[in-house]
């Protein structure tokens, strides 16, 4: 008996497995992640910062009118790579929820409990017929009571925690270079430092305030913040990626 590829009739509907229990959208929703913008997330016991890539997709594209990293609550960050329309919704949606706890409880929401709730919906658009799976992996950062928080999303809407990630085009190199430096007890200045340093590795050229952007969040103030565009151009020549 002849068979076809693999992935042929097995990637028409999300409901179908392959034989070898595979979902294909999945994993191509997965390679759409890998093929977006490098973001990278660090957390160190004093605190931890987000960075994410800006490209001049076209040359007439007004950077600064683009968002990579955005406020889920005053104690929470977050951004993504992959389908920015997907991640819009699912950004959204955090919020909806970050906001809908403080209201109810008068209290800031659990870094986890956010990050399960936009899962449960990734997760569900992996199971139902007519629907396809989100493009988008999102890096969740914040200050909640257990700590420092650092997650990331998977399009199967599974999630991990992690001292340091990356994601998107840049994803390996990102990864090399911070198993290579990476220290628990960095100052929230130096994780600023490691995270651009890490961004050049993956990237093509120097690094400039219009082509990054920078949240951050530290464990005393436990507020997250982006740097503005002054603040990110010092801090990229003193990391020396300006160049």
């Amino acid at each position: 008996m002849a068979f076809g590829p693999p992935a042929m009739g097995y990637d028409r509907a999300i409901t179908v497995f392959s034989p070898d229990g595979k979902l294909y959208q999945v994993e191509y929703a997965a390679e759409n992640v890998r093929k977006g913008w490098t973001t990278i997330g660090i957390k160190s016991v004093s605190g931890g910062v987000i960075l994410a890539e800006k490209k001049k997709v076209t040359p007439l594209i007004d950077l600064s009118s683009i968002e990579k990293i955005f406020l889920i609550d005053t104690h929470v960050g977050a951004s993504f790579a992959g389908l920015a329309a997907d991640g819009r919704i699912l950004i959204d949606y955090a919020r909806r929820l970050a906001f809908n706890h403080r209201f109810v409880y008068d209290e800031p929401a659990d870094i986890e409990m956010l990050v399960r709730g936009v899962c449960d919906i990734k997760q569900l658009y992996t199971q139902h017929a007519g629907v396809r799976p989100f493009g988008v992996s999102l890096i969740f950062l914040g200050v909640d009571r257990k700590g420092v928080n650092l997650f990331k999303t998977e399009t199967n809407g599974y999630y991990f925690s992690y001292l340091a990630i990356a994601m998107g085009a840049g994803e390996q190199p990102v990864l090399e270079f911070l198993e290579k430096n990476y220290k628990k007890d960095l100052s929230i200045k130096e994780v600023i430092l490691l995270g651009l340093k890490a961004l050049r590795a993956a990237s093509e050229g120097p690094l400039t305030p219009e082509t990054v952007e920078l949240g951050y969040i530290t464990i005393d103030e436990k507020v997250f913040r982006k740097l503005t565009a002054e603040e990110l151009a010092q801090y990229i020549v003193d990391a020396g990626v300006n160049k």
